[in-house]
Parts: structure tokens; C-alpha cells; sequence
């Protein structure tokens, strides 16, 4: 079964506690598979505590940042909790998320380097190569890096902020179905034409490949996911 537990170890160096126990606990959230069916969703603010070896204070100012942030909910006398989006929410977002990252693809075609686009294969070539089942959890990694390295590739700072809010639960989400069918090699398939498009200065194909990819992943989770 898969581990779903959050990976926290204890803090040190003289950096504020509150800046440092921050990053970690944000870090180690997102590194979760919170969509997972058997996520655990659910903090206890001392295990927290005696887990990152600082004491309650800087914790608590932690946490209450990441609740303004809407990545954790703090319930009086119940405990800290992971937020996790409704089925529509999550719908909504990967649609965004299509449309932003295909923009991006466009965008990518007129400003990005051939180093930038080059440096693609390396998340695409290997598993296009081999039995991308043979090491699942490493192709989600590189699925996840590899939409990303587009978005940056296309050189608009604000559509890399807006998916930047975007990413923890698309990350989530496409790391819990990416197993689904053959969905992995299917995606795959469409990262090497994607690629080829790139390469191409395609940018009307490239920015439709990248939106229909993505909607795939749409159609994918409203028929066959359940998040309620």
C-alpha cells in the first residue's frame, strides 16, 4: 500500500522557525498524494511539534499562514486538516490549467530556447523508450515536470503565477490517475508529439495538442474518478 503520510524530519539552522517549520510542512503537503483514497488528511499539531523538533509557536504561525493559503483547515478542538477539492472544483481547475498551459505552448514556440525545448526530451525520450510501468512513480515525476518546464518555457511570468496556485491539486490529481488504464502510455505518446511541435515552431499545433492533452485528463476524472 502506498505511504500517504507526510515525509517531516526534525528543523535546524537559525532561520526564523516560523519561515523554516513554513516551508517544510508546505513542502511535505505537496509531496502527498492527497487525492489518494487512502490519504491522511488529518494533522495533530503536537505530533507536528515533536516531529520538526520546534516547539508550538512557530507551528501554529505556520499553520496559519498555510490556512490563509486555503491548504489546510484549522478546526477548533477537531484538529488541522488538509484541504481537498470537490470533484467540481478539481474539474474547473484542470480546465484552467489547459487553457493557461496551451497559451504557454503558443508562447513557447516564439521565445523559448532550443536548450529549453531540447532539455524536454529528457522527461519524455526515456520512458517513450522503455515500459514506462516498470517505474511509475518516477514517469508521475516527470509528467509533472514536464508540463511545468512548458510553462516556463513560454516566458509569461503571470501564467506561470496563476498556475502556480493551480498546481498542488493538478499535481494531485494527475499523480493519483496517472496509473489509471493506459493512461501513462497515452500520455506519453502525446508528450513526444507535443515535442515534435515544439521543435517545429509549431505554435497553432503545439498550443492544441497541450489543450487537448490536458482535457483528456478532464474527461478522465469526471467519468471515472470519485473525489466525494
Amino acid at each position: 500500500m502506498q505511504d500517504t503520510r507526510t515525509n517531516i524530519g526534525p528543523i535546524d539552522g537559525p532561520v526564523s522557525l516560523k519561515a523554516r517549520a513554513y516551508d517544510a510542512l508546505k513542502a511535505a503537503i505537496v509531496r502527498m498524494d492527497i487525492y489518494a483514497p487512502d490519504a491522511q488528511l488529518r494533522f495533530d499539531e503536537r505530533d507536528l511539534s515533536a516531529r520538526f523538533g520546534v516547539s508550538r509557536t512557530p507551528l501554529r504561525e505556520a499553520l496559519a499562514q498555510l490556512d490563509r493559503e486555503r491548504l489546510v483547515k484549522i478546526v477548533a478542538r477537531r484538529g488541522i486538516f488538509i484541504v481537498r477539492k470537490t470533484k467540481a472544483e478539481i474539474l474547473d481547475m484542470i480546465t484552467v490549467w489547459a487553457t493557461l498551459e496551451s497559451m504557454a505552448a503558443r508562447l513557447a514556440t516564439e521565445v523559448a530556447s532550443e536548450a529549453e525545448i531540447k532539455a524536454l526530451h529528457r522527461l519524455v525520450d526515456p520512458y517513450a523508450q522503455n515500459d514506462v510501468l516498470a517505474d511509475m512513480g518516477a514517469y508521475s515525476d516527470a509528467n509533472i515536470q514536464f508540463h511545468q518546464a512548458i510553462i516556463k518555457a513560454g516566458g509569461n511570468p503571470l501564467i506561470g503565477e496563476i498556475t502556480d496556485g493551480l498546481f498542488f491539486h493538478v499535481r494531485a490529481i494527475r499523480h493519483r490517475t496517472i496509473g489509471d488504464r493506459d493512461r501513462a502510455r497515452r500520455s506519453i505518446d502525446d508528450h513526444c508529439q507535443i515535442v515534435a511541435a515544439l521543435e517545429k515552431r509549431d505554435g497553432e499545433r503545439a498550443e492544441r495538442l497541450v489543450r487537448e492533452h490536458t482535457l483528456k485528463l478532464c474527461e478522465h476524472v469526471a467519468r471515472n474518478v470519485d473525489l466525494n
